[in-house]
């Protein structure tokens, strides 16, 4: 009698769980199983197989099936006994005439993929009462089984002809490219490197048709520093930024939905020492495999170009003993991939579109024998498929254990990456820092120098900028990003920060919104087609959500909304839009807006929060415009008395309210500060004053509301001479102090409103006299 168990494989296959299963098949009158399991190989070729090669192939594709549900399970962090317990459910699942249909059609010679979601249907029909873990992969495991099942058709010379036949076309296309056989041309390779990466690619951040002479990129680029994370938690690097800059200020973050085990992985990170990231790529000794963490626009693919322009720009004679930079962009290799190109990296590099210049994979192997490359695989996140990214870390392990003495770096954003294998395979974290004050004012520096020819001109618009970012505290936030600082330079050549920082925001919002993976042609998920909700349908999505969110209990002080308003925001918005399924949709949108769109971030317990709080004031701001001005829901009474009757108070609403000022025409404004300098600001120390002074910088045409201008230029020159009505002691502090305050604020007001006036010199000069 055959012994189907080892036959099947299940005897040799430890630790499986799901034996049982199996035992239970193996007896002779429960094996009619198999012939349904088998009712997708062709009738011609089912009819010349014997009975045993049918339950020998379907033996074995059901126990690699309950193998790799287990695994699943297991990766879901299940114990031993938790997944045991789902052996008589998987028992029943499997006796589904449905099932065994499904997971027989990997056993046709054109299938691609298996319903996965008619299995999981299938099963919560089945196993109401025993569902299965929200991380649960159906998708993982089928195109795992796919894979498996091809190796049990190799394995039996009947059903090989299934592949054999589907494989003809493929092995001539093939045939045909491998009759083309490239050099291993290390020149051609310098010059494809510099054709593709060595001018700086801006034309999706400027929209004004500026041309920048081919900017290269080694002449602009800024080393970022890096921290090691010893332990990769995504959620410490997803705070709001003024969240994370409390933590490193004061070593501790106000978290309201913060684990007290998270709070001490932040503090470890935080400790951790700063450093250049070229450093800790020099150091091959010491950090032989990284993987380079960072935000949307943080500059991971440019410093991998820069690395390789470095190595470009040198003269051949100079390189032959420097390690290659093979720079493989990681959508373009999967595309290629999936088009059965290539099966991997060296086939990519020998023979695939996409490939930066083809170098002859038998030479481009012994180099790497040798430890002559460095090898950087760009962009793991832009893998969106679960499965497909894993084949992708699959395919870099065994990279690295083929060619161990080469070094190799992989890029992916922190937000969705999940680093246990990579830390398995020996790999070194580190998360890119936003620049430093020092490391922003060096590339203002450069950027001004390379970018304009009139040396008046550059050196005005370069001190323009530098005094722009330290004026504005949201602006210098987002200046530590390489991106939003470059389209800071950009905007700079023709508009004022921070009074034009509207505009800053809404191009910066576009980019991050639309245009970086647009320019990438990447898309997330077919459901969210760029073609029927694009990047402005999200910015009014996000109007709606940070509108919502100054009515909630901290206002806009909090920076938080629950899941369930979020959700119910994005749907009433994508109902508008006659949206099909707009729940479904809204909650696919919230993941983009986290994972790619740099926008919002996951705080846990169910809340959201901007990553930059410049966008919730942002979008606050532009969603009472867009109803002032666009649907005129709101009358101009309206956003005097409600938006700046009941805030003018609160300082973390101020910088709305300048917005607001900065995004209305000038006689609206006027008619403001009118309302302002009508309350009674003196218990307040005269913020609606100060206030009303802020809102006339971001006015660019005054002259249309000279006579407010002047009404407020002289409260303000009387709160110069200010004092209490009442006697009081001139050496108490508390007194004095607030008078010598009110004093000096309405000093400043005017030297920073009115600095382009000639009379400003003198207002000051009898401030100055009348203190003596």
């Amino acid at each position: 009698m055959l012994d189907w168990l080892a036959i099947w494989g299940v005897t040799q296959a430890a630790g499986l769980i799901f034996k049982p299963i199996l035992e239970d098949l193996a007896k002779d009158a429960a094996k009619d199983w198999a012939k349904d399991l088998l009712k997708g190989i062709p009738k011609n070729i089912l009819e010349k197989l014997k009975k045993e090669d049918i339950e020998i192939a379907a033996g074995k594709a059901l126990k690699e099936f309950l193998q790799l549900v287990q695994e699943d399970l297991k990766g879901g962090e299940l114990s031993e006994d938790e997944i045991k317990k789902y052996t008589q459910p998987i028992k029943q699942f499997v006796k589904n005439q449905e099932f065994k249909e499904i997971l027989g059609n990997a056993f046709k010679n054109d299938n691609t993929a298996i319903d996965t979601n008619r299995l999981q249907e299938i099963w919560d029909t089945i196993n109401v009462s025993n569902p299965l873990p929200d991380d649960f992969n159906w998708k993982r495991i089928t195109k795992k089984y796919l894979q498996k099942v091809k190796e049990i058709i190799r394995g039996i010379p009947e059903l090989r002809a299934i592949l054999d036949s589907q494989n003809l076309e493929q092995i001539e296309k093939n045939t045909r490219r491998l009759l083309v056989i490239p050099d291993f041309d290390l020149k051609r390779y310098q010059e494809g490197i510099r054709e593709r990466y060595g001018n700086l690619k801006l034309d999706s951040l400027d929209t004004s048709g500026y041309a920048y002479n081919e900017l290269k990129l080694w002449r602009i680029f800024t080393a970022q520093n890096v921290r090691e994370a010893h332990q990769v938690l995504p959620q410490v690097h997803e705070l709001p930024k003024e969240h994370l800059r409390r933590l490193r200020q004061a070593d501790q973050v106000e978290a309201e939905v913060e684990l007290e085990e998270l709070e001490r992985h932040k503090r470890v990170y935080f400790e951790q020492p700063i450093r250049s990231v070229i450093d800790v790529v020099n150091k091959k000794q010491d950090y032989k495999y990284i993987v380079i963490l960072g935000d949307p626009g943080s500059g991971k693919s440019t410093l991998l170009q820069f690395l390789a322009l470095n190595w470009a720009d040198l003269p051949l004679d100079n390189v032959i003993s420097l390690p290659i930079p093979l720079l493989i962009e990681l959508r373009t290799y999967m595309r290629r991939r999936e088009d059965k190109e290539c099966n991997n990296f060296l086939e990519f590099f020998h023979q695939c579109s996409g490939a930066i210049a083809h170098l002859n994979q038998l030479q481009l192997d012994k180099q790497l024998k040798a430890g002559n490359a460095l090898v950087m695989f760009d962009g793991l996140d832009e893998v969106f498929d679960p499965g497909k990214r894993e084949d992708v870390i699959t395919d870099i392990h065994r990279f690295t254990n083929d060619y161990p003495n080469v070094q190799v770096i992989v890029t992916s954003r922190i937000i969705g990456y999940k680093p246990q294998r990579l830390l398995n395979a020996e790999f070194r974290h580190f998360i890119l820092q936003d620049l430093d004050s020092e490391q922003i004012q060096d590339f203002i520096y450069r950027w001004h120098e390379l970018t304009f020819t009139d040396a008046i001109d550059k050196v005005r618009k370069r001190e323009r900028l530098q005094r722009g970012i330290e004026a504005s505290k949201a602006i210098a936030e987002l200046a530590g990003n390489p991106l939003l600082l470059t389209m800071m330079a950009i905007l700079n050549r023709n508009q004022e920060l921070p009074r034009d920082r509207a505009e800053l925001y809404n191009q910066a919002s576009r980019v991050l919104l639309h245009q970086w993976d647009v320019e990438r042609a990447l898309t997330e998920d077919k459901r969210l087609d760029p073609k029927t909700i694009d990047y402005k349908d999200k910015q009014a999505m996000l109007r709606q959500v940070a509108y919502l969110m100054q009515t909630g209990e901290k206002g806009l002080a909090g920076n938080l909304i629950n899941e369930n308003d979020l959700v119910k925001v994005l749907t009433d918005y994508l109902k508008t839009i006659e949206f099909d399924k707009p729940r479904e949709a809204a909650r696919v949108m919230i993941n983009q807006l986290r994972t790619r769109n740099f926008m919002l971030c996951f705080l846990g317990a169910d809340y959201y929060a901007f990553v930059h709080r410049t966008f919730l004031e942002y979008f606050c701001a532009w969603e009472f415009v867009w109803q002032f001005k666009e649907t005129q829901t709101l009358t101009l009474e309206e956003l005097k008395n409600e938006v700046f009757g009941k805030h003018w108070q609160d300082e973390s609403w101020h910088e709305v309210l300048l917005l607001i000022a900065g995004m209305i025409e000038p006689r609206f404004v006027g008619e403001i500060l009118e309302y302002l300098m009508e309350q009674d600001g003196e218990e307040e120390k005269f913020v609606n004053l100060f206030l009303a002074a802020k809102c006339l910088v971001e006015v660019r045409n005054r002259s249309a509301i000279a006579l407010t201008v002047t009404k407020l230029l002289n409260q303000l020159k009387d709160l110069t001479k200010y004092d209490l009505w009442y006697y009081y002691n001139l050496y108490k502090d508390e007194e004095t102090n607030l008078v010598r305050d009110i004093r000096i604020q309405a000093v400043t007001a005017i030297a920073t409103t009115w600095q382009e006036s000639p009379d400003t010199k003198i207002i000051l000069k009898q401030c100055a006299t009348q203190d003596r």
